[in-house]
């Protein structure tokens, strides 16, 4: 089986910041892969270039058994053009902290708008569509609704829709609920444990541990810009094997 998402020897720096130092990680098809790990450890640069955000300097790494971002001829590779790096984007959505929603748009219209814009379909045809999505993440009677009407919950599961009205193959959520209030935070999670259910390939950031160690198949603790350890996340968070790992779960837990 092909693994939805491969990263061998992968470097990301800025500028003298080596901020990934060698990552290697695979993710199946229908699984829902947690990372965790303390700020600054690489965690959502290591998002960002899955979906060619932003460009790696070294290794490989590749979605559904394609490169990102470049083609390989040979023993080369070949950096992909800015269109067709947009066009293997639209398979890959993605979950920011702030939620980004267009402010002057309906909630239904936010959702909307990549489908018709991006993919050329008729507004019916992505008018349906986002009032199904609208329904999922239980947000039916907002439709009308402005972002600065809704609550930051709210705003986040508008953005989980609008991520989903592409029909992607893979989902990419970066720390989802931290910007949350507490109290909302679980209709959050509620939406993404639907998505773990109806077998979404999922990359999760997160602090939530309760989430990793319940919906989690897998969970990958990562610390300055290396995987320290990963196993299945009621293992590593019982059990954890390595001192840097017990030294960070001693704080969160």
């Amino acid at each position: 089986m092909t693994a939805m998402v491969k990263a061998e020897g992968v470097h990301k720096s800025f500028g003298p910041a080596h901020i990934l130092k060698g990552i290697d990680l695979e993710v199946a098809p229908r699984e829902v892969f947690c990372l965790i790990g303390p700020s600054g450890s690489g965690k959502s640069t290591f998002l960002r270039c899955i979906n060619h955000l932003e460009k790696i300097n070294a290794g490989r790494l590749s979605v559904d058994g394609e490169l990102v971002g470049y083609r390989q001829k040979g023993n080369k590779l070949y950096e992909l053009k800015d269109s067709e790096v947009a066009l293997k984007r639209r398979d890959i959505g993605m979950v920011f902290q702030r939620f980004n929603l267009f402010p002057h748009m309906t909630a239904l219209e936010n959702v909307m708008e990549a489908p018709v814009q991006v993919k050329g379909e008729t507004r019916a045809v992505a008018r349906a569509r986002a009032g199904r999505l609208l329904d999922r993440v239980g947000l039916a009677d907002k439709a009308a609704n402005y972002p600065s009407q809704l609550s930051g919950g709210q705003q986040q599961r508008v953005a989980i829709a609008r991520a989903l009205a592409m029909e992607p193959k893979l989902m990419l959520f970066d720390e989802p609920t931290s910007a949350l209030d507490p109290e909302l935070v679980g209709d959050v999670l509620d939406v993404m444990r639907g998505l773990a259910e109806d077998g979404m390939t999922m990359i999760v950031v997160t602090h939530e541990m309760g989430f990793a160690r319940e919906v989690g198949d897998a969970l990958v603790f990562m610390d300055d810009g290396v995987v320290v350890e990963t196993g299945h996340p009621r293992d590593v968070l019982t059990n954890p094997q390595h001192d840097r790992t017990k030294a960070f779960l001693s704080k969160v837990l």
